[in-house]
């Protein structure tokens, strides 16, 4: 049998659906879905199989007008993953058209399809009537010369199957770049780090700016099957601190239980996750946080 393997970046706007996507592709959640703007940091590769192909999407961070070193870190790092990828699939939400971001992003693309093809994915379809659907299909394709375009439902499924298809029959001959059983290249401590921090972006909505990040600080595998799980939750002010507390610790005791079931559940084995919450005034400018959540720093500058 010919085997087939490459990669897939999945670029948009945040919030454009790209991680359900991801997740709905893979069959395993490996990418945190909320629904809140730029939750994705890293680029997170998930990988599917598709009859002989081996599709490993890389899921990027949302492509935005950056404001600070993490956003501008994010931004080079999504659009290094378009450039790093085999074939791009480039995704906008049909109810919201074309935006200020998605004409930012298509005067980008141009760079990063040379030698590589991009498709088009418009996303929640089921949200507006058929003649929006085509006066955007013709729009977009009118601005860039996508190979294909098509319409889905990364929530719901719709013609995930179809586009899924089309990608595995187009990525080059060669052998699987992952062991079958796996699903993602992430570590296990940066996975589980993803899932404490997306109960807190979910917990917390609009109380809480996005200075926060998770990392795994020890994980401890046990005689009895079991792991413990030790991380850190890194803010830079004392009332963020506060207010991730909780009262008599309400929050974060909520917070720990969500993200041990979610853990438990992922890893099919009881977890023990114990949370600390310190404050770093200026972790937004260190490099080892940067390298944490699978950045450059450099690229921030």
């Amino acid at each position: 049998m010919t085997t087939r393997a490459g990669f897939v970046a999945l670029i948009g706007e945040p919030n454009a659906g790209k991680s359900t996507l991801l997740n709905r592709m893979v069959g395993a959640k490996v990418s945190i879905v909320t629904h809140k703007v730029q939750t994705t940091r890293a680029r997170i590769r998930g990988v599917a199989l598709e009859g002989d192909c081996q599709i490993v999407f890389v899921d990027t961070p949302g492509l935005f007008k950056p404001r600070r070193r993490l956003d501008r870190a994010m931004v080079a790092a999504a659009w290094g993953g378009a450039a790093d990828a085999d074939l791009v699939v480039m995704l906008i939400e049909a109810h919201r058209g074309i935006t200020e971001g998605v004409e930012r992003i298509l005067e980008g693309l141009g760079d990063v399809s040379k030698g590589r093809r991009v498709v088009l994915a418009i996303n929640k379809i089921d949200r507006v009537q058929s003649d929006v659907l085509l006066a955007i299909t013709k729009e977009m394709n009118e601005r860039f010369p996508f190979d294909e375009t098509f319409m889905i439902s990364a929530e719901k499924g719709y013609g995930v199957t179809d586009l899924r298809k089309w990608l595995a029959g187009e990525l080059p001959e060669g052998p699987w770049l992952y062991p079958e059983d796996q699903i993602a290249d992430l570590p296990m401590r940066m996975i589980a780090a993803e899932m404490t921090r997306e109960k807190l972006t979910l917990r917390l909505h609009q109380e809480l700016p996005y200075q926060l990040t998770v990392e795994t600080e020890h994980w401890e595998e046990r005689k009895d099957g079991s792991a413990r799980v030790d991380q850190i939750i890194y803010v830079s002010r004392d009332g963020h601190k506060g207010i991730i507390l909780g009262n008599k610790g309400e929050t974060i005791k909520a917070i720990s239980k969500l993200a041990r079931e979610e853990l438990t559940e992922f890893l099919g084995r009881k977890v023990h996750l114990f949370l600390q919450v310190k404050v770093r005034e200026k972790w937004l400018d260190e490099a080892e946080r940067y390298s944490e959540m699978g950045l450059d720093f450099k690229d921030g500058k």
